[in-house]
């Protein structure tokens, strides 16, 4: 536990409202978004700048006292919860949330580490602009936390994950340092890329504080469809051929087993499905017609109409959102299974990236694979096809009363059967959400020698002391 007299320090730095220490405050933000774990800590740090940053940081490496940063708290893997022991703080960026400046004209925002992206999104869009990237926590993850797990989304097909999009960077690193790279050069090889070593490094080799950020033009033709399958194969055949027709316009293109989606509509008021009945896969895709002009949505409806009609492509049915309401609904199926999941109870989930092209195959074959192996189970997946990334599931059997005890007594043989399937498909066990402290020891199993090797010097040179969020990322030397 932190003693008084640093706490004590640490509130000389901050003032009154920068430091919480009131149990009932800290409460909230000690359990992980997915319920899975409970931490303690003494005190929330919340500095209002980079430089009390700076300040808390260099306090902490004098007294070795641990941080974990903390954004909106809507990791997947455990990232922003504190140890059990009540050994570290929880380092707070929620104070700042300032977006410092948007340039219309260069494309470009500059934002504090604790803006919301939903925050972004509206000042994007007041700019004639917007932030494309996109998903189901926008209203309470923080641009801080995205840039430390790298995040996707559904629109990375086009646009690309956080790496793609962060064009500067300013960070305390562990010895209180502040890195200022926020100026968004093209070209700089002074060596290391120090910017790209921070992005997704989930708060182990610094905080995160600001960032200059990519922005894209508003789509000023854009429709949304929803299209049935049959399997699939048959949804990256439909990808495949939109590309080669329409080329490069497609902004994102998601594709949802039946069972995800029917979760949504048991659990989530006011949804309903775009086409009847429900097909066995469904493919949601989103195009910017901006550049086909006036009539660009009738030559889309026209191409949609040709290839529905090619049988080879195995299309069931297929809807277009008729206005930006509908596309709206559309969207929100996608973006809230993870929430009518939780509500179903909590399955075992995976977030994972094979090749795009044995995508596929993997939805298939792994759920077949996982059923057969554990009998009574189901498993399904959804995904951003576009970029190979699935969130594959194993749900309990419908006879299991008690999941809580099966998950603690067959859950670790099911994470270790699936992963093993992706290792030998050639992917990740990490796509988008990160390592946090759910998938260290995973990746301490199953990642080669070279590259835990290269992570534990990489965190050692710059975090000797290992104050920097201590139990994630890293596998420990009995995990690899």
């Amino acid at each position: 536990m932190t003693d008084t007299l640093s706490l004590d320090a640490f509130a000389g730095i901050l003032g009154p409202k920068g430091i919480a220490t009131d149990p009932d405050d800290i409460a909230p933000w000690l359990r992980d978004w997915r319920d899975h774990y409970q931490g303690q800590a003494a005190a929330i740090l919340s500095p209002a700048n980079v430089e009390e940053v700076a300040a808390c940081v260099r306090l902490a490496a004098e007294r070795g006292i641990p941080l974990v940063p903390q954004g909106g708290n809507t990791s997947m893997v455990g990232g922003a919860t504190p140890p059990k022991d009540g050994s570290a703080l929880i380092l707070s960026l929620r104070r700042m949330n300032r977006i410092r400046a948007i340039d219309p004209e260069a494309n470009q925002a500059v934002c504090e580490a604790g803006v919301i992206l939903s925050t972004l999104h509206d000042a994007a869009e007041a700019a004639g602009r917007r932030f494309p990237l996109s998903l189901g926590a926008k209203g309470s993850a923080t641009i801080g936390g995205l840039i430390s797990t790298n995040a996707g989304g559904t629109q990375v097909l086009r646009h690309g994950t956080m790496r793609g999009l962060v064009e500067g960077l300013e960070a305390v690193l562990p010895d209180g340092s502040i890195y200022d790279g926020l100026k968004p050069l093209k070209k700089d090889n002074r060596g290391y890329d120090l910017k790209q070593l921070l992005i997704g490094a989930e708060g182990t080799l610094g905080i995160v504080t600001a960032a200059t950020l990519k922005l894209v033009p508003e789509i000023g033709i854009g429709a949304t469809a929803w299209f049935g399958l049959a399997s699939p194969h048959a949804a990256l055949r439909l990808l495949r051929a939109l590309q080669a027709r329409l080329g490069p316009i497609i902004e994102g293109f998601e594709v949802m087993a039946e069972e995800p989606v029917r979760y949504v509509f048991d659990h989530i008021p006011d949804t309903r499905p775009p086409i009847t009945p429900l097909a066995p896969w469904n493919a949601l895709i989103e195009f910017d017609l901006t550049g086909f002009g006036p009539d660009g949505r009738e030559r889309l409806e026209t191409l949609l109409g040709e290839i529905i009609a090619d049988e080879s492509l195995g299309v069931m049915d297929a809807a277009v959102a008729q206005n930006e309401t509908q596309a709206r609904d559309f969207w929100r199926i996608r973006e809230t299974i993870p929430e009518a999941e939780r509500a179903a109870g909590f399955p075992i989930a995976f977030d994972i990236s094979v090749p795009i092209e044995d995508m596929p195959d993997f939805m298939i074959d792994a759920a077949a694979a996982a059923t057969a192996r554990f009998p009574g189970t189901t498993a399904t997946s959804y995904g951003h096809l576009g970029d190979g990334n699935v969130h594959f599931h194993v749900r309990a059997p419908r006879d299991v009363t008690d999941r809580a005890a099966w998950l603690h007594s067959t859950g670790e043989e099911v994470r270790h059967f699936v992963h093993d399937l992706v290792v030998a498909a050639g992917g990740s066990i990490s796509a988008e959400h990160g390592i946090g402290q759910s998938k260290r020891a995973e990746l301490g199993r199953l990642a080669s020698p070279a590259r835990i090797g290269a992570l534990r010097a990489i965190k050692q040179a710059l975090d000797p002391q290992g104050i920097m969020n201590p139990g994630k990322l890293i596998p420990l030397a009995s995990e690899g």
